[in-house]
């Protein structure tokens, strides 16, 4: 065992045994058994929350960009990115309000329209700074979780053998795990794809939403109330101020600045 394991309590030894063994299998998480008003997951509650909150901000967008170096199927990229949506009903979701409380609202079909710039002007030049500024402006854009895909790509083209493929999803429908997910099976189509092939990748034998509805049912009642009466306990009193060393004045209001120093 190694240390990291060693240091887990018996009951997170034991989902991990159960998990190694293969005793976590998607058909444990039933399908649901209809699609009107299906209650949001505590993770996406907690981002439609804080997306009310802050009033459609930009600051849990994920964005991604992707340097595509050789001759690219315009055609079978398209294809390959709508038939990731017609597969994941997630990325075909909303968030509406029904009776004041927020729902998962699914269509049916949906269209991915792929932009593409031409940039072909920037060949030959550092071209980079300007992609980099393009690529954080389309990040910043903000979703409306009522309407509209929560997904989004642009095709920034280079020339006829180089492009920049930028990818921005909002992290009600995703997370950064699935950005892996989403490579792995855009790859796989776009060969079938632009080969003339069908969709080599199987049908997933359950949704997101199927296990937003496993979740609910499923913590509820005791369960529910002995992790609330938990977290009541540990955030009880008052809890102290973190003081950090800064050098400027916290601002009253966030404006979620940030930035990475690599050294």
């Amino acid at each position: 065992m190694n240390k990291k394991s060693s240091n887990l309590s018996p009951a997170k030894k034991a989902l991990l045994e159960k998990w190694k063994g293969g005793k976590f299998r998607a058909d444990t998480i039933p399908k649901r058994k209809n699609s009107n008003n299906i209650p949001l997951s505590f993770c996406q509650q907690r981002l439609w929350f804080i997306d009310q909150l802050y009033h459609g901000s930009s600051f849990y967008n994920i964005p991604s960009a992707f340097h595509l170096k050789g001759l690219l199927n315009i055609t079978a990229l398209q294809q390959s990115l709508n038939e990731i949506l017609r597969r994941h009903e997630v990325w075909r979701t909303n968030f509406v309000l029904v009776n004041e409380q927020p729902v998962q609202q699914i269509a049916s079909k949906l269209i991915w329209e792929l932009p593409i710039i031409n940039l072909e002007h920037l060949s030959g030049e550092n071209w980079e700074g300007e992609i980099k500024k393009f690529a954080a402006q389309e990040a910043k854009k903000p979703f409306n979780l009522a309407k509209g895909p929560l997904v989004r790509a642009t095709l920034l083209r280079l020339g006829e053998e180089e492009h920049v493929f930028l990818l921005t999803m909002h992290h009600i429908i995703t997370d950064g795990w699935s950005v892996g997910v989403f490579m792995q099976e855009l790859a796989t189509l776009y060969v079938a794809f632009s080969t003339g092939q069908p969709s080599p990748l199987s049908e997933l034998p359950i949704q997101y939403a199927d296990f937003a509805v496993w979740q609910r049912d499923r913590l509820q009642g005791e369960l529910l109330q002995t992790q609330l009466n938990y977290w009541k306990q540990q955030l009880s009193g008052e809890l102290p101020v973190l003081q950090l060393p800064t050098d400027r004045p916290r601002p009253a209001v966030s404006t979620f600045t940030g930035a990475k120093q690599y050294f």
